[in-house]
Order: C-alpha cells, then sequence, then structure tokens
C-alpha cells in the first residue's frame, strides 16, 4: 500500500473544499485498485458531491439545519456551537474508498471529492491518501 498525507488550508468558516485535483494526483499511473481517503480529525468529513452549482453551499445549509450552532451541545470547549463540529463525522463520514481504474478515479461525470469542515477554530487539516493496488 502506498500512503501520503497532504495539507489542506480550510479557513476560519465552515466550508466544502474540493480535493480531487490531489487525489488525481496521488493515483495518477497507479494501475487499479482503490483510494482510500481519510481525514485524521474529530470534527471533519469528506463526501463525494457536485461542486460549482451550489451543492456544497446547500451542504453546509442541511448541515446546519441539522447540526445548529448554539449551546444544546453537551461538548463545549472551543467556539460557541463546536459540540456540533464533533457530531459532524457521525453524519459525514472521515473516509471514503474510491475504484482506480487505469491510474485514474472511477467517478461519476458531476462527483467531487470533498472534504467538509465546520469547525472554524481548526482552519488546517490533513488528509491521508492511501491506494492498494488491485
Amino acid at each position: 500500500m502506498r500512503t501520503e498525507v497532504i495539507t489542506v488550508q480550510t479557513g476560519s468558516r465552515p466550508t466544502v473544499r474540493d480535493i480531487t485535483a490531489e487525489a488525481e494526483r496521488f493515483v495518477s499511473g497507479a494501475g487499479d485498485g482503490l483510494l482510500h481517503v481519510f481525514v485524521p480529525h474529530a470534527t471533519a468529513g469528506l463526501a463525494v458531491i457536485e461542486t460549482g452549482a451550489g451543492s456544497d453551499d446547500d451542504l453546509l445549509r442541511a448541515l446546519d439545519d441539522v447540526l445548529p450552532t448554539d449551546d444544546r451541545w453537551r461538548h463545549r470547549h472551543g467556539s460557541r456551537g463546536h459540540g456540533r463540529d464533533h457530531v459532524l463525522p457521525g453524519l459525514v463520514a472521515p473516509y471514503a474508498t474510491l475504484p482506480v481504474i487505469d491510474g485514474r478515479l472511477a467517478l461519476g461525470t458531476w462527483q467531487s471529492i470533498c472534504l467538509v469542515d465546520t469547525n472554524g477554530d481548526n482552519p488546517t487539516r490533513k488528509v491521508r491518501f492511501s491506494f492498494l493496488p488491485g
């Protein structure tokens, strides 16, 4: 298995950050196999969604509806509502496994691999790519 960790700047506001290009670079020329993408953080996740047409903003809005930033959360350190950030990986998993065919990601036409980060307290994230040859 080949693995690499990249650093992604997500900023101080909730964001959906497309990391498809980084994943494509990692598997380029690798042949057939599986790409596993993992976010080693307790307050971030990964989504395979369409970006650029509003779906990324829609996802953040839906997460705000399901996980509001208020004082209901028992986990209270960090900024107001930070407890919801710790619930996020229960809904948006911190991993994804994707097929790679002939060194290219086998994504659908409008699919992108996105880091979902609602935690403005931590503007820098790590993402681990691991390739398992077929």
